[in-house]
């Protein structure tokens, strides 16, 4: 159990059966009264986020959450196939990654978020690699402005890209935003 008091961005609770993380929390000492804190807090299954009021005498939950290292191995229909150290197989559903399945490498390492036993979060590491198989051809000389052409990458995820990027071109994504961070080599 947690006391009110230790209350922290990021910290991860349980209330009502169900994970949350503090989003953002406010102390608030009225004139007269109990001191409040006013938390901004996110579910951690559903991804909505509530607002909640907690008293300074209150006790939180601790949530019986676990984190794994796992390996991708492959795709199995609408099914995600991850190994751990053991070679013990886990299988991630589709909307449990939601777009994250786009930036998936087979022999990636990543974490798992477990929560009562069942997979509710994964992190990613922050950038991959992948190669632009279709995009149009780059403008020459056009570098001095922000302007992006779309391209789709191995795995069929569009992005934006600078003009200068061309077919074959590898490319590094960050997987936090989805978006091009840079070119890694020329053709």
């Amino acid at each position: 159990m947690y006391s009110v008091s230790e209350l922290r961005k990021g910290l991860k609770i349980e209330i009502d059966g169900e994970p949350y993380e503090v989003v953002d929390f406010q102390f608030v000492k009225p004139g007269k009264g109990q001191a409040l804190y006013r938390c901004k807090i996110r579910n951690l299954v559903s991804g909505g986020t509530i607002d909640k009021t907690f008293r300074a005498a209150e006790k939180i939950d601790k949530p019986n959450l676990g984190e794994r290292d796992l390996v991708y191995s492959y795709q199995d229909a609408e099914n995600f196939i991850f190994m751990d150290e053991n070679f013990e197989q886990v299988v991630l559903r589709a909307d449990v990654l939601g777009d994250q399945q786009n930036f998936l490498v087979e022999e990636s390492e990543v974490k798992v978020l477990f929560f009562n036993d069942r997979p509710i979060e994964v992190t990613l590491p922050n950038f991959i690699e992948r190669t632009i198989v279709e995009t149009e051809p780059g403008a020459r000389g056009d570098t001095a402005t922000n302007v992006t052409k779309s391209a789709k990458v191995e795995g069929g995820y569009e992005i934006a890209v600078p003009l200068f990027v061309n077919e074959g071109d590898r490319v590094r994504i960050d997987t936090r935003t989805g978006k091009y961070a840079d070119r890694v080599n020329k053709r």
